[in-house]
């Protein structure tokens, strides 16, 4: 265990939690302000990583690629919320998850039927591929570095957004009391669906950037939807600062607890007691982060202000 070895795996642990973030960013917004729970989520990311990948085989082009991604995550996420969502504003909890696991089979069927059931193959376009040398003697993947870019890029973006515009201040004060600022004279349906369809376009964004890193396979989206409800109850329902330090918190733990933990279990027990014990404990870590976060901290993290 070499320290730049232990650099490199903390560059992976932030490149994943940046990942989540995009995934997590969109569902905390939908969930903390629209007060919809959405599973259907994930099946915005998977289909952003189909679309991305199967433009950027057909066209050679990367750009053209990311925004056919963008552009049908945006166009679907607005046709789910107008036609099956608008419905379910006022209905409990439950029917909205029974309604998103029906949209969860409906596009893992669908991109079945339209792409096969053998995972895409997406390949880092080349202008992205190789290394680059961060420290004398560490080299890191220009691909990886250019997701830590971007998820920063776009929390940035979020934040000013949020925090800073007119726009920002509508969702904030929707959030608070959603009939008083329909009585100002706000169009709060269209205001949720333009939340909306922000929400499916960093879901995409997510997928496509990690289509390159993991195999692009129907039902890709159901795994990285459970760790972003734990990063979205961490950092505090309808918080993004919440969003974005648990999203780095879970996916530091998580990389190097499967790197690390294993041999670090090996000087404690025997090899084949290590070998069980430290793939299992490293799944368990964030679950095990999470269930303490909630005892100190029910809320999260940054729950937003009012809750």
């Amino acid at each position: 265990m070499t320290p730049l070895l232990v650099l490199e795996q903390l560059l992976n642990g932030v490149q994943f939690g940046v990942m989540l973030f995009l995934m997590a960013a969109g569902l905390t917004l939908v969930f903390g302000i629209m007060n919809l729970v959405n599973f259907a989520h994930g099946s915005i990311y998977m289909i952003g990583a189909y679309l991305c990948a199967y433009t950027y085989g057909r066209t050679g082009s990367y750009i053209l690629a990311i925004l056919a991604a963008l552009a049908g995550a945006l166009v679907i996420g607005i046709a789910v919320e107008t036609i099956v969502f608008r419905r379910l504003y006022r209905r409990d909890h439950l029917d909205q998850v029974l309604a998103t696991f029906g949209l969860i089979l409906f596009f893992n069927e669908s991109v079945r039927l339209i792409w096969g059931d053998t995972a895409l193959y997406s390949s880092v376009p080349p202008f992205l591929a190789g290394r680059v040398a961060i420290f004398p003697g560490m080299t890191y993947p220009l691909y990886r570095l250019a997701i830590i870019v971007v998820g920063l890029a776009v929390a940035v973006a979020l934040y000013l957004l949020v925090m800073k515009t007119r726009l920002g201040m509508l969702i904030r004060a929707g959030a608070s009391n959603r009939t008083m600022v329909g009585a100002l004279g706000v169009d709060i349906a269209l205001l949720f669906t333009l939340l909306f369809g922000l929400g499916a376009m960093l879901a995409a964004l997510s997928g496509l950037l990690a289509g390159p890193v993991f195999s692009v396979t129907a039902g890709m989206g159901d795994g990285v939807l459970i760790l972003a409800i734990v990063v979205i109850v961490i950092g505090g329902i309808g918080s993004i600062r919440g969003a974005f330090i648990a999203a780095l918190l879970i996916g530091v733990v998580d990389t190097m607890g499967r790197v690390f933990l294993r041999p670090m279990l090996a000087a404690f027990m025997a090899k084949s007691a290590a070998d069980n014990a430290g793939p299992a404990l490293a799944s368990m870590a964030i679950y095990i982060l999470m269930a303490v976060v909630l005892y100190f901290r029910p809320q999260g993290l940054f729950p937003p202000r009012g809750r």
